[in-house]
């Protein structure tokens, strides 16, 4: 895909999902535009082996924008990345298409993998605010990280990952991607629901047992 194709695939995906977005002269004004605008030559030069370019020209991407993706990850087209402050997406990271990154989110390593160290988000994939994905393993297309989950493991296509460290929360049906971080099931919350619920189960039951020995003692 060529620059002028890909930068007008991320414009549209801004204008279709972006419910601030206003002109198209308002979304060029935009850092996270800008952000992977500077990457994607980048990346051109990181291909033809020029990265010390490479990383110049990333390195002053981050000093402008604040958004650091480093010049040898794979980005798909439509990726939009919104406010965008503290995004930083390593280096053996690949990203499928029509993602949505918001500010604050990490794709990073572990630190103890060797060769490809950092995830894989298949298309349409939404990763919420300070999240952090670590590791070389896969989120599946459709998929859902709420903000400030920390997601270590693999996660489904179609399935939502919250918590630290994040559980899956399997959806019903196919998710389509959208803005709303807040309408997203919380299964500590549930867990405790849960326990409650068999808590007084416990306490009704253990009533009864008193009651039915007090019974038996007055009989005697």
């Amino acid at each position: 895909m060529n620059f002028i194709k890909g930068l007008k695939h991320d414009i549209q995906s801004i204008r279709e999902r972006d419910p601030a977005a206003g002109s198209v002269l308002e979304i060029l004004t935009y850092a996270g535009l800008h952000a992977v605008a500077f990457y994607r030559v980048a990346h051109w030069f990181y291909l033809k082996d020029h990265k010390v370019i490479a990383r110049i020209i990333s390195q002053t991407a981050r000093m402008i924008t604040g958004i650091e993706i480093h010049p040898g990850a794979k980005i798909g087209k439509g990726l939009l990345i919104d406010h965008g402050s503290g995004v930083v997406i390593g280096e053996t990271a690949e990203i499928g298409d029509y993602c949505l990154l918001y500010q604050g989110c990490t794709l990073g390593g572990t630190g103890k993998d060797h060769g490809k160290r950092h995830p894989t988000l298949g298309n349409n994939v939404m990763v919420g605010c300070g999240a952090k994905v670590l590791g070389p393993f896969t989120v599946g297309d459709n998929a859902k990280i709420a903000a400030n989950a920390v997601v270590l493991s693999p996660v489904p296509p179609n399935s939502t990952a919250v918590g630290v460290p994040a559980k899956i929360v399997k959806q019903n049906g196919k998710r389509t991607l959208d803005l709303d971080q807040v309408h997203i099931p919380d299964p500590v919350y549930q867990e405790i629901c849960h326990n409650r619920t068999h808590i007084k189960a416990l306490e009704k039951r253990i009533a009864e047992l008193e009651e039915k020995i007090n019974e038996q003692e007055k009989a005697k």
